[in-house]
């Protein structure tokens, strides 16, 4: 990877997990940004020359105590996740936007996720125009234990004026008046412990067109989830591969590639100084879907080599090989390791995946700590290669050697 440029966005470059890619009428190229926290809200950058990138339009939250974390782009219309940091607080839902002219943003709708157990709505999933996936809470969900608030949701979004919920699945046993038994948590602590950071919902809620009937879950400490959505109605199990315990939870992103019937599984490192190692990306065998086994993960460097650099250390958001301007391949897989930077591996041999291509930058400046956090990536079509950091870095551009 040939390294570009870096754009701090204003001052305000703590990017969250979303990063899409509009490939306007006019020709432009915008890359729309979700922040990781208040004030702002998203940032939309001209990426037409990669290497001059332009921020266009920054707008601010509703209120402080919420954030953007999460957003999609298909066609025109951008989808935005908002999570507030407590339950019960106002503006906890999915904003869509008109972005056909991006410089101003329309809002069209907003779907309330609003209740006295929900923060609304952490991760969102959106790229065939019809139906948003995402993890959230709801007004009539009342979870068992606070930390599983947010369950498996369908949004229908043909009328992007009126979005309406299609479907709905959580995992057994986490909602009150469930038959089944609660699961058994990895870290009892109480709220607001160090290590209490355990949780039993959806994460990342992907849905490939090569497989519209499949929504690939990660469901934090329930594991990778492959769920049937062909009667999105009524949802059904296909699998989940679950490695907690013995690892320590927090399944983060199960991406499909489809073709080799493979999944690659990331699970969140969210402890400083790697205090919840290990936290990997696993290769599993997904040719009986019914049964996935792990067979590698990909290498990263020693953990005594980064866990002490500052900040986190340890495996998180995956480049999602998502339809529209997106760089796609059935082998190469890009994933975000906080201090690790960004790294890249050829899966051809999936016993054996390679490392071919890292960056790992410098401390970006004012930083609470010595070391940057790169958060998410995403890679485009042409081998444009976006790297987001968590914290002031804003984005870092490179190149691929392709």
């Amino acid at each position: 990877m040939k390294y570009i440029t870096q754009d701090p966005l204003l001052g305000f470059g703590s990017v969250g997990e979303g990063m899409s890619l509009q490939a306007c009428s006019d020709g432009r190229r915008i890359l729309w940004l979700a922040h990781e926290g208040p004030p702002k809200n998203f940032t939309g950058v001209d990426v037409t020359d990669p290497r001059k990138p332009r921020v266009i339009i920054q707008t601010d939250l509703p209120h402080q105590n919420m954030r953007s974390n999460s957003l999609e782009v298909t066609g025109d219309i951008m989808a935005v996740a908002y999570q507030t940091y407590s339950m019960g607080e106002r503006n906890a839902g999915i904003e869509l936007f008109d972005v056909s002219k991006p410089e101003s943003p329309r809002s069209i709708s907003f779907f309330d996720c609003t209740g006295t157990h929900s923060r609304g709505v952490h991760c969102l999933w959106y790229v065939d125009g019809e139906f948003i996936h995402c993890a959230s809470g709801a007004a009539d969900f009342q979870p068992r234990h606070p930390r599983d608030d947010q369950f498996y949701r369908i949004i229908d979004v043909r009328n992007p004026a009126k979005p309406e919920e299609a479907g709905r699945w959580w995992l057994p046993g986490t909602r009150e008046g469930d038959t089944e038994p609660p699961p058994k948590r990895l870290n009892p602590e109480p709220l607001g412990t160090p290590n209490g950071k355990d949780a039993f919902r959806a994460h990342n809620t992907n849905v490939y067109p090569d497989r519209p009937d499949r929504c690939y879950i990660g469901y934090i400490d329930g594991g990778a989830i492959t769920l049937d959505i062909s009667d999105k109605a009524h949802p059904k199990v296909v699998a989940i591969w679950n490695p907690n315990p013995p690892y320590p939870g927090f399944t983060h992103t199960s991406m499909p590639l489809v073709d080799r019937d493979l999944l690659i599984v990331s699970a969140e490192s969210v402890q400083p100084d790697a205090r919840d190692w290990p936290k990997l990306t696993f290769v599993l065998d997904n040719r009986e879907e019914t049964n996935p086994i792990s067979i590698s993960t990909l290498p990263l460097p020693p953990v005594e080599e980064y866990r002490h650099r500052g900040g986190r250390y340890g495996s998180h958001n995956l480049h999602e090989n998502r339809p529209g301007p997106s760089y796609r391949s059935d082998t190469i897989v890009f994933g975000t390791f906080f201090n690790g930077g960004v790294r890249a591996y050829d899966t051809t041999d999936p016993f054996r995946p390679e490392e071919v291509a890292y960056f790992v930058p410098d401390a970006s400046e004012g930083s609470r700590v010595p070391a940057t956090q790169i958060n998410d990536v995403y890679v485009d079509e042409n081998g444009i290669v976006y790297a987001a950091e968590r914290l002031t870095g804003g984005i870092h551009i490179l190149e691929l050697d392709i």
